[in-house]
């Protein structure tokens, strides 16, 4: 309350207009819009196989430039798939930079239908550019309609992918990961298993079974574990810090911890990479819609308790005190930008404000049940602030349990 006073009060002092500024006295400015019209006016209901259309960009408020250029587009999503409001992929015959991001083929549109701020992966991603992490998504937020039909508001982001791209760096001789489930990924996956059963999937490059590249990063991997779990596991020289780097664990462990993301206990959409003659790398991160409490299962709408910690390899990795003691010494870090998060995410519900009411208009969720919803406010003004006060609350809670470790 005190929070929307004061920008009533900034209102006042300044004389402002009512249609340009927001309420905390910032220019608005109307999202960019996206037009989609596929061939025939097909309808998109496949993750599989692309259909042909036309992609229509107008800039809008933003020093974009308006075009309009073939392109092609599926559905995509495991569980998100089923929802009313659905996300896509799409890619353009040439790379073009997207909203100002590193310019590539391949893009994502996440719907963030579950979550009702629609800011929890900006704010994941947020803490990825604060981070040692080597690569975390660019994004921006743009009003959509496919075929003449409003879809509302949507997240373009990169897609987690390598190869020539300006994304995750590996070049010719490396590999990104990631550990799944068996009945998540698809027919033509190359996989393996490692003796904990952990499932990692090979992203890029596409290899074939059998071949040097995918005995190569199996028999790295499973050596990584099997020095992890061993007697010597903690020793400087032989133990598990030369294979993986450790930085990178330590702050992609501490992103999930804060966010207490759910399938980030090495379920599903937990990234790896590794260049040959390197080690083992966290990331990028990747999904987080259902986290920051916005889910009523397994205790993680509860500001307290670890989870990620309890993962395999990370429990692992926490019984070394000096990996320990790394965690506690990047966690400060972390929690030093506590503020500087929080105020992202108004910056961000802020940008969005309007295009989130017409999102609304569409779907109508708001005040009802949306799987696997915790908390369910009345207003985007409650569902923020209980965004807000449980990454603050989250935050002080690890700030004083990760030092008693």
């Amino acid at each position: 309350m005190r929070y929307k006073l004061v920008c009533i009060l900034m209102l006042f002092l300044f004389s402002c207009k009512s249609d340009e500024l927001d309420c905390c006295g910032q220019l608005l400015k109307k999202l960019p819009e996206v037009n989609i019209e596929t061939q025939d006016y097909q309808d998109i209901i496949s993750k599989d196989d692309y259909i042909t259309g036309t992609f229509e960009f107008f800039s809008n408020d933003y020093e974009f430039e308006n075009f309009s250029f073939p392109m092609k587009i599926r559905g995509r999503g495991n569980s998100s798939w089923n929802f009313p409001k659905k996300s896509y992929q799409f890619k353009f015959d040439d790379k073009y930079n997207l909203f100002d991001m590193p310019e590539d083929k391949k893009w994502l549109m996440l719907a963030n239908y579950s979550d009702k701020t629609m800011i929890r992966n900006a704010i994941a991603f947020e803490l990825g550019y604060l981070s040692s992490l080597d690569w975390s998504p660019e994004f921006h937020f743009a009003e959509v309609s496919i075929n003449g039909e409003s879809k509302g508001l949507y997240q373009f982001t990169e897609k987690v992918e390598t190869g020539d791209s300006n994304r995750v760096k590996i070049g010719d001789e490396g590999y990104l990961l990631e550990v799944d489930q068996l009945d998540r990924i698809d027919d033509d996956d190359i996989a393996f298993w490692t003796n904990k059963k952990l499932l990692f999937v090979v992203k890029d490059p596409d290899l074939e079974w059998g071949s040097v590249e995918l005995e190569e990063i199996e028999s790295y991997v499973n050596e990584t574990e099997n020095i992890l779990y061993g007697e010597t596991f903690k020793d400087p020289d032989l133990g598990y810090s030369k294979y993986i780097d450790v930085d990178s664990f330590v702050d992609w462990y501490i992103i999930n911890e804060i966010s207490k993301n759910n399938d980030a206990i090495f379920f599903s959409s937990v990234y790896m990479n590794y260049v040959s003659g390197g080690k083992l790398k966290m990331g990028p991160l990747w999904d987080f819609d259902i986290a920051f409490g916005n889910i009523n299962y397994n205790n993680n709408e509860k500001i307290e308790g670890f989870w990620i910690k309890n993962a395999l390899w990370i429990e692992r990795l926490f019984e070394d005190q000096k990996f320990v003691d790394r965690v506690k010494t990047r966690y400060k870090y972390f929690y030093n930008n506590k503020n500087s998060i929080i105020e992202k995410a108004r910056t961000y519900s802020n940008q969005i404000e309007q295009s989130r009411i017409n999102n609304e208009s569409v779907w109508n969720i708001l005040g009802k049940y949306v799987w696997p919803n915790y908390f369910i406010g009345n207003s985007f003004e409650d569902e923020q602030i209980y965004f807000e006060n449980w990454i603050n609350d989250r935050m002080d809670w690890l700030n004083i349990e990760i030092n008693k470790l």
